[in-house]
């Protein structure tokens, strides 16, 4: 018999697949339907920093970030604060697995404040997915100090887990996530998925990229998790971005994720899709006769692979030599 129950940030979960934030993950109802389907936890729908302030009357042009007024102002009347703790509150009288609540931020202003009413809620854990596009070549050094200043904020002010979700656009990821858990967060997810622009040639318009991943994706993900990764350290790695099948995430464990969260293959194929990947996890374990996740996690990371520069190489030698 297998096991596939692991600790993330502190918290007991039945099995490492975790659903992350998303438009899947914005009412009770939804909610239950993913439960039901056997995910280790679920990561509720975003609220955005400006939402809190916008409602506290502090939202400014200064604090927004561009087109954030007016769709903060006149378009998120449905995802309000008030209605924010209430999906906490509904989704822990529901559901058996830890609910992690999430903000998506930019800044450690007075918004921090906020993260006590979800404490207060009932969450299992505050997830912080942060990103400030390092475009001011003038504070090159500022830029990860606003990171290091969000965290603490909030971790000052709550005592639940706190988990760190960024993008891999640093100059030395490994050091700031060695940072974070310095300072104390339980968690760090690699990555969040960004908005990203594209240009409709025809209209000359800036229009929006395909918001879902791709499997090819998880090639940086991948990389990085195993990069990271450190087992004497005891560091806890969500793996997201460019998850698809139960090959994926059976990869990103070897590599030393400790959880891995799914997303776009649960809006393409339904919450059902979770078991398919939770079913196929447990075959290839089966196969492999593994008992537990603690059997192979990280067995293939960077500081237990054999040649490790296999991970850290980033051109293309053997793939177009002579005779390729």
């Amino acid at each position: 018999m297998i096991d596939l129950r692991t600790s993330y940030a502190g918290l007991s979960l039945d099995n490492p697949i975790i659903v992350s934030s998303s438009g899947l993950t914005d009412t009770p109802e939804k909610i239950r339907h993913l439960a039901a389907n056997g995910p280790g936890a679920i990561v509720l729908k975003s609220l955005f920093e400006e939402q809190i302030l916008a409602e506290s009357g502090m939202l400014t042009e200064e604090n927004a970030y561009p087109e954030a007024l007016d769709y903060i102002l006149y378009y998120s009347k449905s995802h309000a604060i008030g209605e924010y703790i209430n999906l906490i509150e509904q989704s822990k009288k529901t559901i058996s697995q830890p609910v992690i609540a999430s903000i998506n931020c930019v800044s450690g202003s007075e918004w921090t404040g906020f993260a006590r009413q979800i404490e207060t809620a009932g969450a299992d854990a505050l997830e912080l997915n942060m990103f400030m596009l390092p475009v001011d070549y003038d504070e090159p050094e500022r830029m990860e100090q606003n990171y290091y200043d969000i965290l603490q904020k909030v971790m000052a002010g709550i005592r639940i887990p706190v988990i760190a979700k960024i993008s891999p656009y640093f100059s030395n990821l490994n050091h700031l996530v060695h940072q974070f858990f310095a300072m104390g967060a339980k968690a760090v997810v690699l990555f969040n998925r960004l908005y990203e622009p594209d240009i409709d040639i025809n209209s000359l318009r800036m229009t929006s990229a395909g918001v879902f991943s791709t499997p090819a994706d998880l090639r940086q993900t991948l990389r990085w998790i195993s990069l990271v990764s450190d087992s004497n350290r005891k560091m806890d790695l969500s793996a997201s971005t460019g998850v698809h099948d139960a090959a994926a995430v059976i990869k990103l464990l070897l590599a030393g994720a400790t959880t891995v969260q799914v997303c776009s293959v649960l809006y393409r194929n339904g919450p059902e899709y979770l078991r398919v990947l939770l079913s196929g996890l447990g075959k290839w374990m089966i196969g492999r006769n593994f008992k537990s996740l603690g059997d192979f996690r990280g067995s293939m990371s960077y500081r237990n692979h054999d040649d490790p520069g296999t991970w850290e190489r980033t051109q293309f030698m053997r793939y177009f030599s002579e005779g390729q």
